[in-house]
């Protein structure tokens, strides 16, 4: 088999359309569907509105763009400095094993080690077994003994106005 032409580019406004696309596709993949609620204006000012503080870059194969990643960056109060957070990788299945996935987390990589980030972490779905595989394959460890917490909605909104939770 021919290797095959990758190219990893920073996204620009003109990729918001496709990088919305992506989102949806992952959140299918993801059997989230119905939790995506981003319009491409959202998107757009995430990524290139006053002080952006999310990152993609987008990936094609043989001049087909067909995934994208997007990141941020955070920081590690243990090792006093910043890390790089990747958010969402998206290849589109058709494209899977040509080396999109890992130009993109190889990318990815070089802006944090250029960034002086002293991680590069992100989650994936404990059910992702051909994710699980591939970010193993690259050396990548799983964080077991870490347990991710989150509030969104309502219960976030109860917090934030110092109510009781409901029961």
């Amino acid at each position: 088999m021919a290797a095959r032409a990758i190219d990893v580019r920073p996204a620009v406004a003109a990729d918001v359309p496709a990088i919305l696309g992506f989102i949806r596709e992952l959140a299918v993949y993801e059997k989230a569907e119905s939790e995506v609620v981003a319009t491409e204006a959202m998107i757009y000012a995430s990524l290139f509105g006053e002080a952006p503080r999310v990152h993609a870059i987008m990936c094609s194969v043989d001049g087909t763009t067909c995934g994208f990643a997007l990141y941020f960056f955070n920081y590690s109060t243990w090792q006093g400095r910043q890390g790089l957070y990747l958010e969402d990788l998206y290849v589109q299945p058709a494209y899977r094993g040509a080396g999109g996935g890992k130009a993109l987390l190889r990318h990815l990589a070089r802006i944090a080690v250029a960034n002086g980030c002293g991680r590069f972490e992100w989650s994936v779905l404990d059910w992702n077994e051909p994710a699980i595989r591939f970010y193993r394959s690259l050396g990548a460890v799983a964080m077991d003994e870490w347990t991710r917490y989150r509030l969104t909605g309502e219960a976030l909104a109860t917090f934030a106005a110092g109510e009781p939770p409901a029961r």
